[in-house]
């Protein structure tokens, strides 16, 4: 019991490092911009998703697939793809309605912690 939960937190350690590893590695070694790259890692995701690869990283890591942005990528096009079943305005609002939760999680405490902080122009 213990070990299996033990596994299960390598397993997600592994793959979400992974993930984040491939990220750095792009930007310490190519000239692609950050933003560039967190693009390519979302259609990634919902590339992967739209393919039926996705799923078996979800299965075997969890939140280590699910919580780099590729994941949300997967999300969306989740959401996407069992709207599709519904109709052709739930394929269209899927995605959004998957990810409810989490834009509005972003959003209300990115406004949150913008009242608690003040923000400052970065210098070089």
């Amino acid at each position: 019991m213990v070990l299996d939960i033990i596994f299960m937190y390598i397993k997600v350690f592994a793959v979400g490092g992974l993930i984040c590893a491939l990220a750095q590695l792009l930007i310490n070694y190519t000239k692609v911009t950050a933003g560039k790259i967190l693009v390519y890692f979302l259609l990634a995701g919902v590339i992967l998703r739209a393919v039926g690869l996705y799923q078996y990283l979800v299965d075997f890591a969890g939140a280590g697939a699910t919580v780099p942005i590729c994941g949300f990528g997967y999300l969306l096009a989740d959401g996407a793809i069992k709207g599709a079943k519904i109709s052709l305005f739930n394929a269209i609002v899927g995605g959004t309605s998957a990810a409810a939760m989490g834009i509005t999680a972003a959003i209300v405490f990115g406004y949150i912690f913008a009242l608690i902080f003040k923000s400052k122009s970065k210098r070089n």
